[in-house]
């Protein structure tokens, strides 16, 4: 997602940063956190593969790859987001594409009768049976694109911020409570 501006007659174009000097806001990062959020907003919580405590103080959607080292980390403390208040959705990411190992292995996930165990067990690095039925992992991937997403476990924050790797759940919940008081 990229963003430029014109000129109404059509002269000129800037690409790149639009910064307000006098009240120091950033309004093009604004702009296309909003532009984030209003395409995520699209995907219901019912196309993704959320874990959240009973009554969760924040939510933070994740997009994931099965095969991802520190994305397998973060799973493995999905405990103690929960006890931290964090609510996470996955959105499938799988690193290599459409078609490859880790897309069979996330549309597996996502046509298992039971995709929190199937989720559970792949993030441990176990095998799932392999699946196919009518699945948004290509969706996923694509609307990762579109956000700019490189590398997994990649967190958007519920204002559209984008936080790039593993954040361990103490440390999240930190930041979350600052961010969003």
């Amino acid at each position: 997602t990229r963003i430029v501006y014109i000129t109404g007659d059509g002269r000129y174009l800037l690409q790149g940063k639009l910064v307000d000097l006098e009240t120091r806001t950033e309004i093009t990062e604004d702009r296309l956190s909003e532009l984030k959020m209003a395409v995520l907003s699209q995907v219901g919580d019912d196309s993704m593969v959320v874990y959240a405590p009973e009554d969760p103080k924040h939510t933070v959607t994740v997009f994931t790859d099965i095969d991802c080292g520190f994305c397998r980390r973060m799973h493995a403390d999905m405990e103690q987001y929960h006890k931290q208040g964090i609510a996470i959705r996955y959105l499938f990411y799988p690193r290599a594409g459409v078609g490859s190992d880790s897309y069979t292995k996330a549309v597996s996930v996502w046509c298992a009768d039971d995709r929190h165990a199937a989720m559970d067990t792949a993030k441990a690095g176990e095998s799932v049976p392999v699946k196919t039925c009518e699945n948004p992992v290509a969706s996923h991937y694509e609307l990762g694109q579109q956000m700019s997403i490189s590398g997994t476990p990649a967190l958007v924050l519920s204002d559209g911020e984008i936080v790039p790797g593993y954040v361990p759940p103490d440390k999240l919940r930190r930041a979350l409570d600052q961010r969003f008081p």
